[in-house]
């Protein structure tokens, strides 16, 4: 288990922080990768990323004492080849139980990337409009699914602002 090392927006660093993120300029909005989840007594996955909000702004998820985030982030992304169908599955059934309000799987063999937001206790997708898809949690954060899929990331984080 990695102990969550979050970057708050806002904080030390924070313009590098902008430049890769540049629609969250906002302190209360926090990110970690590859960090322990804690969603339940036997329930911790190791999300690729996460996005989410303090708790003094609403959000749900908390950095406990040992330094783990405990509580349902507002976005959770998983990167998956080989995992695909553990995390098309099992990882997104406990997040929609633990109350994820967003879940971005992108299933790296298939080229495929599938965003969905949590309404009456199912995902749904997040519809593409021309190309681009904006969260719902966080409005201004918009992927440019072509410019993902490529590796064009100069493209994809002009699409973040």
């Amino acid at each position: 288990m990695n102990p969550l090392r979050p970057r708050a927006f806002g904080g030390k660093g924070a313009e590098g922080m902008r430049k890769e993120f540049p629609s969250s300029k906002h302190p209360c909005v926090r990110h970690a990768t590859n960090a322990t989840l804690r969603l339940g007594p036997d329930d911790v996955p190791q999300p690729d990323a996460v996005l989410f909000r303090d708790a003094s702004s609403g959000g749900r998820a908390a950095i406990d004492a040992k330094g783990y985030l405990s509580g349902a982030p507002e976005l959770v992304v998983e990167i998956a080849a080989s995992s695909v169908s553990r995390d098309a599955r099992e990882k997104l059934a406990s997040y929609r139980r633990a109350g994820v309000q967003e879940y971005l799987l992108w299933r790296v063999l298939d080229g495929e990337i599938d965003w969905m937001h949590l309404k009456q206790d199912e995902y749904r997708p997040l519809p593409a409009e021309n190309g681009r898809i904006e969260s719902r949690a966080f409005p201004g954060l918009v992927l440019d699914i072509d410019a993902a899929l490529t590796g064009d990331r100069a493209a994809v984080l002009a699409g973040l602002g």
